[in-house]
């Protein structure tokens, strides 16, 4: 049998191949016995989003915790990551599961634990249940009967997104939003967000607002190479003044400005600390993974906040949400997080803030980062995802280690950081930084610089040198 591992966002693996029923099954065992371990009166709200096989593979987890005399909350409709973390916090219950791959390509399915507190499970408590998977399952689960799960008050359907809407009512004003003039566009990548904006905002353009499992063969990733027939359509168009575009999950934000130029993560969490902070004279320490931008430090100085930096991964900066006074915690991936909802990534959420934002400040999008630029200075950031052999990718990282990068040609290194991976500075206004996945042969070069031009400038540089190491 496969050993089953949860990686930085859960178990993600490639649909017949290794996420099979009897996996999911397996998972599911052993998730049952850490509850019994952990709460006395365990219940679990139990989700899926658009990808293949989601509806059967709940039924599973669904059939093994009720014959473990677990409650479930299942919802019939696929749904959102954030909306099962909402549904867990609000239905008190003691775990949150969710069969999504998030961003993966459209092969792949995964599975997500959520805590209590309606956000990931932390690392400590997901290697607890790891060590619980069993190598099969001794008892025929398909045959347990959900219809009589649900008759012995075992079993509970309900609406997710309704939960969720209601949220959204609650802390936003969503009639500013309708009422500024501002014209919107929404691209769900045919993800799990389609339907709740779609609620909230019938009046918009919405693209991909369609169930389609294969993503027509397209990773749902909001990252701009995936999002060419978006910034098109706004290109084109000539009227939408910001473009909003989540993950397949919903978890994940991308934007575009009206003029179709994609606005990357590093210029949201620093657009979203400046209205928080500034706007909406709320307090807190900012939390970002060591991919993100150094000019936070610049802006939070500014405003008066502390910066916590942790490794990549959103669980590291959930620990600091749930047991710290957390302002925002976000990550170069389009993952983030703010105070007044869950300790969780929500595209939407997020994408909700800056449209309000725009809406009370009366200012466009390029306005208001102009204003974030007066602060931070002007700046350009780009990824290169490097598919390389195994060997080339290590030795590149043994260079890293044993300090033989002094200078990328012209680019001298002023100081090096190796929380995760290694980030160079190079001046106050560059970086590059240099990180091997664990997982697979694949070397990420992240850059920044003053300019998007000076920026690939750089990336070539770089990716240059390391590949001829």
């Amino acid at each position: 049998m496969t050993k089953i591992k949860f990686g930085t966002d859960g178990w993600r693996a490639i649909i017949a191949e290794d996420f099979t029923v009897e996996n999911v099954a397996r998972v599911t065992e052993g998730v049952a016995q850490w509850l019994h371990k952990n709460f006395s009166n365990p219940s679990v709200v139990v989700g899926y989003d658009c990808r293949f096989g989601g509806k059967l593979f709940t039924q599973t987890i669904a059939k093994i915790l009720v014959h473990h005399n677990i409650k479930v909350i299942l919802d019939k409709n696929f749904v959102s990551t954030p909306m099962v973390s909402l549904a867990t916090l609000k239905n008190k219950a003691s775990l949150g599961i969710i069969i999504t791959a998030s961003h993966n390509p459209p092969e792949y399915n995964g599975y997500k634990l959520k805590g209590y507190y309606g956000g990931p499970l932390l690392p400590d408590k997901i290697n607890e249940v790891e060590q619980l998977i069993p190598e099969k399952i001794t008892y025929d689960y398909k045959s347990i009967s959900l219809e009589n799960a649900e008759k012995h008050g075992l079993l509970e359907y309900q609406n997710f997104e309704d939960l969720y809407y209601h949220h959204v009512v609650e802390h936003f004003d969503l009639k500013a939003i309708e009422k500024s003039g501002l014209k919107f566009a929404y691209d769900s990548m045919y993800g799990a967000g389609q339907n709740i904006m779609y609620r909230l905002f019938p009046y918009i353009v919405h693209l991909h607002k369609q169930y389609n499992p294969s993503f027509y063969g397209q990773a749902p990733e909001p990252i701009l190479r995936n999002l060419q027939p978006f910034q098109k359509f706004i290109q084109q168009h000539g009227k939408i003044n910001c473009g909003l575009c989540t993950d397949g999950d919903a978890d994940r934000i991308g934007l575009f400005d009206s003029k179709g130029n994609f606005v990357d993560s590093h210029h949201i969490i620093l657009l979203l600390i400046k209205y928080l902070a500034e706007v909406k004279k709320l307090k807190g320490k900012i939390v970002t993974a060591t991919s993100t931008t150094p000019r936070v430090h610049k802006l939070a100085k500014h405003l008066g906040l502390e910066v916590i930096t942790v490794p990549i991964g959103f669980k590291h900066i959930a620990g600091y949400m749930i047991s710290d006074d957390i302002l925002l915690g976000g990550e170069e991936s389009g993952g983030i997080a703010i105070k007044g909802h869950i300790p969780e990534r929500d595209g939407i959420w997020m994408g909700l803030t800056i449209w309000e934002y725009m809406a009370k400040s009366k200012k466009t999008l390029e306005e208001l980062i102009e204003d974030v630029y007066k602060i931070t200075g002007k700046f350009a950031y780009y990824r290169y995802d490097l598919h390389i052999d195994e060997n080339l990718k290590q030795r590149i990282i043994q260079n890293c280690k044993e300090n033989k990068y002094t200078s990328f040609g012209k680019y001298k290194i002023l100081g090096v950081d190796t929380l995760d991976g290694y980030k160079y500075f190079l001046n106050d206004e560059q970086w590059i930084m240099l990180r091997a996945s664990g997982t697979e042969p694949l070397l990420r070069i992240y850059g920044e610089s003053q300019t998007h031009e000076q920026v690939i400038e750089l990336l070539d540089t770089v990716k240059e040198i390391v590949l001829n190491a």
